[in-house]
Parts: structure tokens; sequence; C-alpha cells
């Protein structure tokens, strides 16, 4: 049977409420890519339908429209030993960083079907992050400093941050907030409030920090570190930070989050499952997916379209049952109705009396907010009863 619903919210004479009816299930499948490959880095569209997943051994790139189902092997991107890649919201814009042979940084404006080298100093780079709409730019590598820029990659700048071996690195939706993990002893976790220009030492200690992740507004921050055994997070954009002493003992490699920084998803360097979280890492779960060491994962906006790769191993996908929670705020004579972009797609729909069976589609299109990853319709309030709802096509 279809999902009718998720959510459905009134707005009568001023006063809100809301229906929700959380779901959730979690299956993982093996998806179009090619097989025994040595799978670094996966990027994710907000939708999760866009995607692009780097292999490190056979120096490719890989591009899929579809949620994995099918990939193209995008050929003119050069032969590299590609290490990480990052996506705008869209999936549009991509930039990508090569570890061996002391190469530069790449970008696509057009889903990974051309590429052009950028002007970032020759290095090994090991980490890249992008805004939501793919103009701020941010890279870091072994034994640098971190490069940022403001123009998609036209230049670039580096930033005061240490000179470190920069493994990861993880910006909010707009850009502006930073943060970065370094690898060796001493080395911690970095922030940044002005698109990495700057750079702050946190108090989390110095430890293998080898991925790190935000929300989109760059508030809760999941910091993952392979020696010692440690994932911590911060709701505070790293004011303070909390150990999930729950998280299983593995060395973790990678971590993805959603876009409310609720949902997580983590795999480790070790022959072990993947691991997710849906109380922004206070529990996690083994996941029904081959064991291997998963070195990359993505993951949709909503945090129910997710993606791990092996290295070297296969790349697999999982779709849970979105809930997008609607939201609603009156502004100036008008309803501004929002929802964090869903992995599968849904209506708005209206009705102007919850007994009666007539809902309607709302007829204006949902524009993406970049600032929060959100879908949303702004509607001029007719001052008499509304209930709005989500519902698939």
């Amino acid at each position: 049977m279809k999902q009718q619903f998720l959510l459905v919210l009134g707005v009568i004479l001023g006063n809100l409420f809301a229906v929700v009816h959380p779901l959730f299930a979690q299956v993982w499948t093996l998806t179009g890519a090619p097989t025994n490959t040595a799978w670094m880095s996966v990027a994710s569209s907000a939708d999760g339908k866009k995607l692009a997943a780097v292999d490190f051994g056979g120096g490719r790139i890989y591009t899929s429209t579809n949620s994995g189902t099918t990939w193209t092997l995008q050929t003119n991107a050069p032969l590299r030993g590609w290490y990480s890649v990052a996506s705008s919201a869209d999936g549009c814009k991509l930039v990508a960083a090569t570890l061996i042979s002391d190469d530069r940084v790449y970008t696509s404006t057009n889903s990974g079907v051309t590429w052009m080298t950028n002007n970032v100093p020759v290095g090994n780079w090991r980490s890249t992050a992008s805004s939501a709409d793919g103009t701020r730019l941010v890279v870091g590598g072994d034994g640098g400093l971190i490069y940022y820029s403001t123009n998609a990659g036209g230049t670039w700048t580096a930033s005061s941050a240490p000179t470190a071996n920069w493994w990861s690195i993880a910006a909010s939706a707009d850009g502006t907030k930073l943060v970065g993990g370094g690898h060796g002893t001493g080395v911690g976790i970095y922030t940044s409030t002005n698109s990495g220009a700057t750079w702050t030492l946190t108090g989390l200690p110095g430890f293998s920090w080898y991925s790190v992740a935000s929300s989109a507004d760059g508030m809760q921050l999941v910091a993952a570190s392979a020696s010692p055994s440690r994932i911590y997070t911060s709701t505070d954009s790293a004011a303070t930070w909390t150990w999930q002493s729950n998280a299983p003992a593995t060395s973790w490699r990678t971590v993805a989050s959603s876009a409310d920084g609720t949902k997580l998803v983590a795999g480790s360097a070790t022959q072990s499952p993947i691991y997710t979280s849906t109380d922004s890492g206070a529990t996690w779960t083994t996941n029904n997916i081959p064991i291997a060491a998963y070195f990359g994962v993505a993951s949709s906006a909503d945090g129910c379209r997710l993606f791990a790769g092996a290295m070297p191993g296969n790349l697999y996908s999982s779709q849970t049952i979105p809930t997008p929670e609607l939201n609603v705020t009156s502004s100036n004579g008008n309803l501004n109705l929002a929802w964090i972009v869903p992995s599968t797609d849904f209506v708005l729909q209206q009705n102007p009396d919850l007994t009666r069976a007539n809902w309607t589609d709302v007829p204006d299109a949902p524009t993406l907010d970049l600032i929060h990853l959100q879908n949303q319709v702004i509607l001029p309030s007719s001052g008499s009863n509304g209930f709005y709802r989500l519902k698939t096509p």
C-alpha cells in the first residue's frame, strides 16, 4: 500500500497543529556501480538522486542520476588517484581531490561530464567540502594548509589553519561554517565561521580524526576517530562535545549526516558492517550489509537514502521511508511552508476542512532553500481555515 501522507498541518485562525506518523526500516542493496572497486569517497545531491563516486585504485570517477541504479564512467575526468569528492545540493557542481603524484584539485559544473584543473598549489589532497550552491569550496591534504574558494574554484586562498594532515572537512549548507579534522599526534578538530579564512581549535583531543560531518546549519557536528576509536558529537557548533560511548569500538573511517543532524551513518576501515544512528549519535544500529572496509559514506538531506562504498569492494545503497516534517511560519501576511528535501517525491496539498475528502495539490512549485536544504512554498494568508499535507504522488 502506498503511503498516503506523512504529515498534516493545519492553520486555524493562526493556530497550528501537526500529526506525524514515523516509519523506519533499513535495507541495503548492491548498486549498479562496478564491483570489486576501491571506492574511496561518495557524494550525494540533497535528494539522493545524483551521485559521484571515486575509484582510488583505478583512477576513475563515476556518476549516477538515479540513486545508483546505473552509473556512468566520466571519461573526461583524468586518470588520477582520486581520494575525495564533494557535491552541491543539486548534484551539478562537483569538486574532487587527488592524493598521489602531487596533483591539483578539479571541479565540474555539469555533474562530472567535464572537469577543469584549479589553481590550488600542487599537493596530496585528501579532503573536500562544498556549500549547497557549490560556490564555497574548501580542500585539505597531507602536510599542508587548508585552502578555500568563494567563487566555485575560480580562485583559492590559503587559510590560517595550521600545517597538518587535513584528512576531513565538512561545511554547513551556506558554506560559512566549516569543521576540519587532522590526522596525527596532537592534531585536533578546528572550526571556521567565515568560509575558511580563519580557524579555531576546539576542545577535542588530538586523535586521528579521519572524518567529520555537519548539519545544514552547522550547529550539529560529528567527528570520527580511528585511533583511539571514538565518535564525538556537538550540538552547538563545537563549543562543547559529547563522546558517544555507545558507538562500537572500531577503526572509524567515514561518517555522514542528514541536514538536521539527527540521522548519522558511519563506516570503519576494518572489516565491519555499516552503523547508523537516528538520535544524533546517542545510540547506534548494526546494518544488514556485507562486512567490508567502508571508506566512503554519503547521505541525502533527509537521511533516508544512504550510500556506502568499500575499499576494495562494492557500493551499496539504502532507502528508508521518509517522514518529512512540514513546518509553517507566518511573515508579512504570508505563510511559509517548508520541509527538508526528501529522498522520494512528495506533493504539497491543501484543504479548507479536514472533514472533507477534496484535497487538492498546491499549484505553486516549491523552491529550494539552500541555507536549510529545505523545499519551501510561500502562500498568501487567506485569513480563513487551512490544512496542508505532504503526499506521495
